[in-house]
């Protein structure tokens, strides 16, 4: 259905690249997980009565928060493709990071209201009613539920989206609990046990259970999350590629919403080189980050001294003293200059976020150690975090 459903509505719906082609995929997933959950809401309303079921009952206004849950989803893919203005230089993607943590909210408050009302049906239990059409209804609603799970996670897969990956996972959650408010029924009638109040409370707490861990995957890129080791070591790749980069440090990926993000980083160089070739290279590296990647890059060039062996192994002879202090430790951009008899030391010492002393504290040690261990040296340390 889906797929029909493409052909006619997204016009070069391959092309994912384009934002407004993505968002064309995301706001038809809306549409049509609006008219899936509003029909299912509406059988199992029905069949709840017929059998007098809380659980089938809590299981429809699960299927009615879910149409309501895609119609935020719809609307923040449509606020999401809006074109960057003078006050959003940077676009409004990451209203789709808002709108799937305003739908694991409403998710959650949902799971949080059929709970209730299961524990209310488990101090003042009814009986429960089996009958052929409500079960029919249960699973024709599983199957229905499994394939709006199979089409959102493409399609989140396709166009990476978060709040469209959020609705997979809610789909699958909803198929396992019809599926065990369909058994409870069926225990119900050849048992004779009433367990139709559990049933409901799994359920919720499964709903519940669900909202939570989406709300999670919202969240993280809202807050800045890292990249992934994937990306950063294409960048790497890219970069050197270049004969004239050296290395990479100090690489910060700001993500604006899919397929918006602009990084930035520091591209050693020869210190000594031709500072017109070594420019085209770093223009050359952007544009190829841009084409590749689909990012905005400004890349700083950090030019390095490269022909002295003795700064080279006083470099390495450092970086192992301090290994013994602050494991996993790395340096970057190692000067060193000598007056008087004594050699001036500048160096950025990256340590790993595990490690708990502040900046200030790691940088005082940092510097006390070097000092110590060679003698005729000053240290000048700036700390940086990976």
């Amino acid at each position: 259905m889906l797929s029909l459903l493409s052909k006619i509505f997204i016009k070069d719906r391959e092309n994912v690249s384009d934002a407004r082609v993505r968002g064309a995929w995301g706001m038809l997933c809306g549409a049509l997980g609006i008219a899936l959950n509003l029909m299912l809401f509406a059988l199992k309303l029905f069949a709840g009565y017929l059998s007098g079921s809380v659980a089938i009952r809590a299981d429809a206004l699960n299927n009615l928060s879910d149409a309501a849950s895609s119609v935020i989803t719809l609307v923040g893919f449509r606020m999401a493709a809006k074109r960057p203005d003078c006050d959003h230089p940077f676009g409004h993607g990451r209203m789709e990071y808002v709108a799937g943590l305003a739908v694991s909210a409403a998710i959650v408050l949902m799971g949080a209201e059929l709970l209730r009302s299961c524990v209310m049906k488990l101090l003042h239990p009814e009986p429960v009613v089996f009958g052929v059409l409500p079960a029919a209804i249960l699973a024709v609603s599983v199957c229905v539920k499994l394939y709006m799970a199979f089409y959102n996670r493409a399609v989140g897969k396709k166009i990476d989206s978060t709040a469209v990956a959020a609705a997979a996972a809610d789909s699958v959650s909803d198929a396992a609990a019809t599926s065990v408010v369909l058994a409870s029924m069926v225990i119900s009638r050849f048992f004779a046990v009433n367990i139709d109040a559990w049933a409901g409370s799994a359920v919720a707490l499964l709903i519940i259970w669900t909202g939570i861990s989406s709300a999670r995957e919202a969240l993280s890129p809202l807050l800045g999350r890292a990249p992934e080791r994937d990306f950063v070591a294409c960048v790497r790749e890219l970069a050197l590629a270049h004969p004239e980069i050296l290395e990479i440090h100090d690489l910060a990926v700001h993500d604006y919403g899919p397929g918006r993000l602009i990084i930035s980083l520091h591209a050693e160089v020869d210190g000594s080189g031709d500072i017109f070739r070594l420019h085209e290279a770093i223009d050359a590296l952007e544009h190829e980050l841009r084409e590749r990647l689909g990012c905005t890059a400004t890349v700083h060039m950090d030019p390095v001294e490269t022909g002295s062996d003795w700064t080279r192994e006083l470099q390495s002879a450092v970086r192992e003293r301090l290994g013994e202090l602050y494991p996993g430790i790395e340096l970057h951009d190692f000067r060193a200059a000598v007056h008087a008899g004594t050699a001036h030391l500048s160096f950025d010492a990256v340590l790993p976020y595990s490690e708990r002393d502040s900046d200030e504290a790691a940088a005082d040690k940092i510097r006390a150690c070097v000092e110590d261990a060679f003698p005729n040296c000053t240290a000048e340390v700036d700390v940086d975090r990976a």
